[in-house]
């Protein structure tokens, strides 16, 4: 049994990073009534909104390179996550001021979703299986490559 257990041709290895970002937001229906607003959302809906300290973790799956051992160049990734999450959404009103997510509500699901969707094309070795987005330690959302990521 040499070499069993150990990743092979039909395995993929997965590498996780996580980083974290500070971001305001409130739930607002534009087709729902102030009152239907309030019913359905609660306090979330409170128009100076709310803030989060949100947690990211984005997986990469794919075989390690046999010259650098590695998925990915994790300095690149880092760097992608910067770029595309922490440049546009740390420290901002998602609700004002990141344009991805202009017509939603920025619930967790679909500021999740939008992460994947920005990141999907950047990512050049391995693929992007799953962008699991903490909005709180209770709660998190998790896109998945299997589960047809939209935004």
């Amino acid at each position: 049994m040499e070499g069993a257990g150990l990743p092979g041709k039909d395995r993929m290895i997965r590498v996780t990073r996580k980083v974290e970002f500070s971001a305001a937001h409130f739930y607002h229906n534009p087709n729902f009534s102030a009152d239907e607003n309030r019913r359905v959302f609660g306090k979330c809906n409170n128009p100076h909104g709310h803030g989060h300290n949100y947690v990211l973790e984005v997986t990469i799956a794919g075989e390690p390179d046999p010259t650098t051992g590695m998925v990915l160049d994790l300095k690149e990734l880092k760097d992608i996550l910067e770029t595309e999450v922490m440049e546009r959404m740390d420290h901002r009103h998602l609700n004002y001021e990141v344009p991805e997510l202009t017509g939603q509500i920025p619930t967790c699901e679909n500021i999740a979703a939008v992460i994947w969707k920005l990141l999907e094309p950047k990512i050049k070795s391995g693929k992007l299986d799953r962008v699991r987005l903490y909005e709180s330690p209770e709660l998190f959302v998790d896109v998945n490559a299997g589960n047809g990521a939209r935004a």
